[in-house]
């Protein structure tokens, strides 16, 4: 696994061993961050299910100002803390450990990447609702072609879908208007 595109392009990451993190493919990392690219310079970038970290990294090396990256595996907490200190961006990225549904509610971010585990489809719930609700920012979420989402959550719509091989990239912005 390897930085995409950006200031630390092509940097490698390390895994997560065993089968409770499924790391974002390569491929479908660029392509959710060429069409972030007008909106990524200066963001704040939430990683909701951070894993290794890849994807929050990723957001930095393209611009991001700062990422908060949630992570509740202690296995995978410690992975991340270590890829980001290995790039040295610990004073722009904020490792915070506990589930996403606690933790989101509590921080704004610009852009918000959501990608819990496939087997949790009431997580993707509970979490679409929370951010409906909430109604802050442009919400991505990453999600197996057979798991439907909504085209609605609170004030959030859908405004437009990715798919790619079995993976799929939902983006929800605010309802704008009435």
């Amino acid at each position: 696994m390897r930085v995409i595109g950006g200031e630390f392009r092509s940097r490698r990451l390390k895994p997560v061993a065993g089968y409770g993190v499924r790391p974002t493919p390569d491929r479908l990392r660029e392509t959710l961050f060429d069409i972030l690219a007008p909106r990524i310079e200066g963001a704040t970038f939430v990683d909701a299910y951070a894993g290794t970290g890849a994807v929050g990294i990723e957001a930095v090396s393209r611009g991001a100002a700062k990422a908060i990256l949630m992570e509740k595996s202690r296995d995978a907490l410690k992975v991340l803390e270590e890829n980001v200190a290995s790039l040295g961006i610990e004073g722009r990225v904020k490792v915070l450990r506990g589930p996403a549904r606690l933790l989101l509610p509590r921080w704004e971010g610009d852009i918000v990447f959501l990608d819990p585990p496939y087997g949790e489809q009431a997580e993707y719930e509970a979490v679409m609702r929370i951010l409906g609700e909430m109604g802050r920012g442009l919400v991505v979420a990453q999600h197996h072609s057979k798991h439907v989402l909504a085209e609605e959550y609170g004030k959030l719509r859908r405004v437009r879908m990715v798919k790619q091989g079995d993976n799929v990239l939902s983006f929800y912005d605010q309802v704008t208007g009435s």
